[in-house]
């Protein structure tokens, strides 16, 4: 996705070179970043976002197509935000979904989707009131009527978080790989994948399985297509088989106790994983959802990054110096032996390290 847009690939393409240059030993390399250009990327990158989470909500409409004959898909379905929120002071959790317009899941993130809704709401905790955090939110598709595929509902994943540009650092430096061959950290590398991600809840296994090869052998026609704002094309008319794993039958599980048959797919050009989740097995697994157990999968993720970033120091540079260009206001500029840093604006440098 990052190829497809002309300032985020020159970004990233920069910064790849600076990394390969600084492999050279006693190598000092300046760079040098014009403010404007940086603001571009900025918006490119939340573009791009909300491009890919607009195609994953077509293609969740797309999937509900396989609840009804015919008609608009739209009419199959209820769509909702759901958001899980955290009170800080107390750890109590709370659900709050609204109904949505199908249309309002195209003019912003499903993270915005969350923290919109949260940012309305005051607790009382029974000593002061104060905001609750975010634990996660999703966005459900749920059938209006009984299908012949038993499915509770469909929900997309929340994708783009607040540290979406240490995915970048990790791109670059190919953290995956660089976990994957470290014998300490290889059973951690879970916690630096992402894609985009679309979950079916159903009855049971055999419901399950029954939609599965309905979504491998189902072929979208034209109509279908351009009813949810989708180009027909040879790419969107059916899904594209990558991987299929059962962590479903038996005894196949996840140690973790986690069931579903998964499937990576292309469609569109993009890759998704699409989950398929018997109801016993969902409700378990969202029982477990609590801001503790959530906030420790972030708590490990970032471990791994750190662990990294101890090994490789340049690595933890990247990292500080995309969070000082994008995230943090007022951060201090980040410092490394072998980089010199200048920011420029209107031909003029405004800071310099």
């Amino acid at each position: 996705m990052v190829s497809q847009d002309r300032d985020l690939n020159e970004f990233v393409t920069y910064l790849q070179q600076v990394r390969e240059l600084l492999k050279e030993e006693g190598r000092v390399v300046t760079l040098t970043f014009n403010r404007a250009s940086v603001e571009r990327v900025q918006q490119s990158f939340a573009a791009m976002i909300r491009k890919g989470e607009e195609a994953l909500h077509r293609i969740a409409l797309l999937v509900c197509s396989v609840l009804g004959d015919g008609g608009d898909v739209r009419e199959l379905v209820e769509i909702s935000s759901v958001v899980i929120g955290g009170i800080p002071t107390t750890r109590e959790r709370f659900t709050l979904s609204q109904v949505l317009d199908p249309d309002a899941l195209y003019d912003t993130t499903d993270l915005d989707l969350g923290t919109r809704q949260l940012r309305k709401l005051r607790y009382f905790d029974g000593n002061k009131w104060v905001v609750p955090t975010l634990v996660s939110n999703v966005v459900e598709y749920q059938p209006r009527s009984f299908n012949g595929f038993n499915v509770h509902k469909f929900m997309t994943r929340v994708k783009a978080e607040e540290e979406i540009w240490n995915k970048v650092a990790d791109e670059i430096f190919e953290l995956d790989s660089l976990v994957a061959r470290d014998k300490q950290l290889s059973h951690l590398s879970r916690y630096v994948k992402d894609v985009f991600g679309l979950k079916a809840v159903v009855s049971d296994e055999q419901s399950a399985f029954k939609l599965l090869a309905e979504l491998e052998r189902r072929e979208w026609s034209a109509d279908t297509l351009r009813s949810v704002g989708v180009v027909p094309s040879p790419e969107t008319q059916r899904f594209s088989l990558l991987e299929t794993k059962d962590y479903l039958s038996g005894e196949r599980g996840k140690n973790s106790g986690w069931q579903a048959l998964k499937v990576v797919v292309t469609w569109g050009g993009r890759p998704f994983e699409v989950q398929i989740q018997t109801l016993r097995n969902y409700l378990r697994e969202r029982e477990r959802l609590t801001q503790e157990s959530h906030a420790s999968f972030k708590a490990t993720r970032e471990d791994v990054r750190n662990r990294i970033a101890e090994q490789l120091p340049l690595f933890g540079f990247f990292r500080d110096l995309l969070r000082w260009l994008f995230l943090a206001e007022g951060a201090v500029m980040p410092e490394h032996p072998s980089v010199r840093i200048v920011l420029e604006e209107n031909g003029e440098v405004v800071d310099r390290v």
